[in-house]
């Protein structure tokens, strides 16, 4: 389906070396914050208190937030957990504190503020668990990064499958470097958004050399060259980026503007990785192609000139 049709393609390609360099520079900071700042884990990640509580109506998560704030909790995690009565509290740990007193001060404390308020159960989640959970999800996105160089090698070519590998993994550094360098708090959310992202990005590579691929093969381009092949392919999808992306974004704004502070930083992560995976796809991903040297007969086999001696009688 397209909306409109651009008849006349855009140069993307003349401008690929300044948005590359522009790339390029911003990898380089992300990586920098990266090493320098490190990434703000949430409690998942470093372990601390997990109190459910039940209020008798639906609960003011703002107030319970500050509420905990004022009591020097400032990393807290407040959510709502299945119904608008029960919310989830996770806090960090606290030197010289064990749950049940940190338990015992934030109840007392909300009970001060709102009365008709339970505790249902405290947990604590312990460091070492943190580090499995750190552990785990680097894991699951190591495997799904090795996932995705597997099926891309087979199938492009591998001057396509680099290509791709190369603009996934930009998407996810940047990520990542956003929340290294404003130390947002990556929880075990974020990290799906990060694996969303990743998966997101590929269909976008995969559409683009699809059609770039598409256009080498078609005897009616056989006289352009390589970049204007890339203008064509990548001018011919921006009606079905516009109408894909389009339609993601506004459900992810809506996240980010209405779904409160639990689906956040899950929102911000897919609006970047998003942003940056229609980037990447057209000015990293194809440009590197390019330079890798990408040519109409890496898709296309040789015909060989039949012998004339074939089949003659001696």
């Amino acid at each position: 389906m397209e909306f409109f049709r651009i008849k006349k393609d855009i140069p993307f390609m003349r401008h690929a070396l300044v948005f590359n360099t522009i790339s390029a520079l911003t990898f380089v900071a992300a990586v920098f914050f990266l090493l320098a700042k490190g990434l703000h884990l949430s409690i998942e990640f470093t372990g601390g208190t997990v109190m459910e509580v039940a209020y008798t109506k639906p609960a003011d998560l703002e107030g319970i937030r500050n509420v905990v704030n004022r009591l020097g909790y400032t990393d807290s995690q407040v959510q709502s957990f299945g119904t608008a009565q029960d919310v989830l509290i996770r806090l960090p740990v606290q030197r010289g504190s064990n749950s049940a007193q940190i338990s015992t001060q934030v109840i007392d404390a909300l009970r001060a503020q709102d009365a008709p308020v339970d505790l249902k159960r405290v947990e604590f989640v312990g460091p070492q668990v943190g580090e499995e959970l750190a552990h785990d999800g680097l894991t699951a996105l190591a495997f799904v990064v090795i996932g995705i160089m597997i099926y891309l090698a087979f199938r492009f070519e591998w001057k396509f499958a680099v290509a791709a590998i190369i603009a996934n993994l930009h998407d996810v550094v940047i990520i990542l470097g956003f929340f290294a360098f404003f130390q947002w708090e990556f929880s075990l959310t974020v990290l799906a958004a990060v694996l969303a992202v990743l998966g997101y990005s590929v269909n976008e590579s995969v559409v683009v050399f699809d059609r770039v691929r598409e256009t080498f093969r078609d005897r009616r381009f056989g006289k352009l060259e390589t970049p204007d092949v890339l203008n064509h392919a990548i001018t011919s999808t921006i009606s079905r980026t516009i109408i894909t992306h389009g339609c993601t974004q506004l459900m992810v704004l809506s996240m980010l503007l209405f779904g409160g502070p639990t689906l956040h930083y899950f929102a911000v992560a897919l609006t970047i990785g998003i942003l940056f995976g229609i980037y990447s796809s057209v000015f990293v991903a194809a440009a590197v192609a390019m330079w890798l040297g990408v040519k109409r007969e890496d898709l296309i086999k040789p015909v060989k000139p039949k012998d004339e001696t074939d089949g003659a009688v001696v």
